[in-house]
């Protein structure tokens, strides 16, 4: 009966949902594009293979988790057919960008049981894997029925998707235990799962696998011509911002140019639609800028760089100084931390980190981030302590990076445990 009031409710909202998108697509037309594809509807392009696997990974972060466990899949099964879907236009991007052809992408449809039919019958898969959090009682119902594995990995449960879960817990218990497997990222979600309901005996801990980050050459290649091309100055990037963020970080930065003149700030927003308020921010505090779209070297007097491009975040962090990390000083949650720590910054971020519990947790155990108060002025005097600091620069670093290395290894856990079903 609740499944069955559930779908009538997915139908009922479906007009609501269009207008959304709709209005989403205003700023960013993507939103748009392919609307067959999100009830379903896909114009087959490419002959695909029956009993290949289905990836879902939701949006861009979901998608850097999930790079390192396709290449490794891809390495080991060369054969294997791979469907990667998402359900944002950034996330479609960068599957694009990350693997061209090597997988087929559509985007997942609406959790309808007509649409979601029409992927599988589409894709034919004998494996589908999540990444991180994506409860859709359709999908793994439709899958259970074809006894197609459904299999959650690097599952992270946040505290306000568990609270909600557990008002339900009655409805939510059989959709789990039609999963056919779990591997939680933490122990915290490990245990949050289990206070659902879910059997222990199909709950693998395997860790986070974005700890298994590794520099390609070539990225390391890249680093060392944009930061010739920078210059020997001063360079702090505040990655991943969002709304209430950038005003923060444009007051700290213009304070900070008082002392350092020849500063740099990095600002990259995390979503695509952002990049033109950002830059009328910008604009408006009379800031000098440049984009990092339009291909030209920051000058002596350039005071932001924009990142306003996808897939470079990498790169941006490789050339600076030191890190802030956004979704932090405002409740968003925060945002991978892992990234910067990879290149050994200091990294700072605001208190409100609740999507990166252990990982900020161990962070601050061993002294490799800073977490401050969502103002300017706390902000601007924390990046200051770190510029007239080489040493403290080093030691936040070395123990952010220190976090990183000796937390990898869920890659190959969570591969040895998925290899029986991509055997199969």
């Amino acid at each position: 009966m609740w499944r069955f009031l559930y779908t009538v409710l997915m139908y009922l909202i479906q007009p609501f949902v269009l207008l959304f998108m709709l209005l989403r697509s205003i700023k960013s037309p993507n939103y748009r594009k392919r609307l067959p594809e999100r009830y379903g509807i896909y114009h087959k392009l490419t002959a695909l293979q029956p009993n290949g696997i289905i990836i879902h990974a939701a949006s861009v972060g979901e998608v850097i988790a999930a790079t390192s466990l396709i290449k490794k899949i891809q390495q080991n099964y060369p054969h294997l057919p791979i469907t990667v879907t998402t359900v944002t236009p950034t996330g479609s991007e960068r599957v694009k960008s990350a693997f061209g052809d090597s997988v087929f992408h559509v985007y997942l449809p609406y959790d309808l049981p007509y649409s979601i039919q029409k992927l599988i019958q589409f894709v034919q898969p004998k494996l589908c894997i999540v990444i991180e959090t994506e409860i859709w009682p359709n999908l793994i119902h439709q899958l259970y029925l074809r006894q197609t594995p459904f299999i959650i990995a690097n599952a992270r449960l946040s505290a306000r998707s568990s609270q909600r879960y557990a008002l339900v817990k009655n409805i939510i218990q059989p959709i789990l235990q039609e999963i056919t497997l779990i591997a939680p990222q933490d122990k915290i979600s490990e245990k949050r799962y289990l206070q659902l309901g879910y059997n222990s005996l199909k709950l693998k801990l395997t860790g986070n696998i974005k700890f298994d980050l590794v520099i390609k050459n070539k990225l390391l290649a890249d680093i060392n011509e944009l930061k010739l091309s920078l210059g020997k100055r001063p360079i702090w990037i505040a990655a991943s911002t969002h709304e209430g963020e950038e005003e923060i970080i444009l007051q700290s930065h213009r304070s900070l140019l008082q002392q350092f003149p020849n500063l740099l700030l990095i600002l990259v927003p995390r979503h695509p639609e952002r990049f033109s308020f950002v830059e009328n921010l910008a604009k408006n505090q009379k800031l000098n800028y440049v984009l990092r779209s339009q291909n030209i070297t920051p000058q002596a007097d350039t005071q932001i760089l924009i990142g306003d491009t996808m897939g470079e975040l990498m790169l941006l962090y490789g050339v600076s100084d030191v890190a802030f990390v956004g979704g932090s000083l405002v409740k968003h949650g925060g945002h991978n931390p892992l990234e910067p720590a990879s290149f050994k910054l200091p990294i700072i971020s605001g208190k409100h980190t609740f999507n990166f519990p252990e990982i900020f947790g161990k962070l601050c155990d061993v002294r490799g981030v800073i977490q401050i108060a969502s103002d300017s002025e706390t902000l601007a005097r924390t990046v200051k302590i770190f510029l007239n600091s080489p040493s403290l620069r080093y030691q936040y670093g070395n123990a952010s990076h220190k976090v990183l290395t000796e937390n990898r290894g869920a890659l190959q856990r969570l591969f040895n445990l998925l290899k029986p079903f991509l055997e199969k």
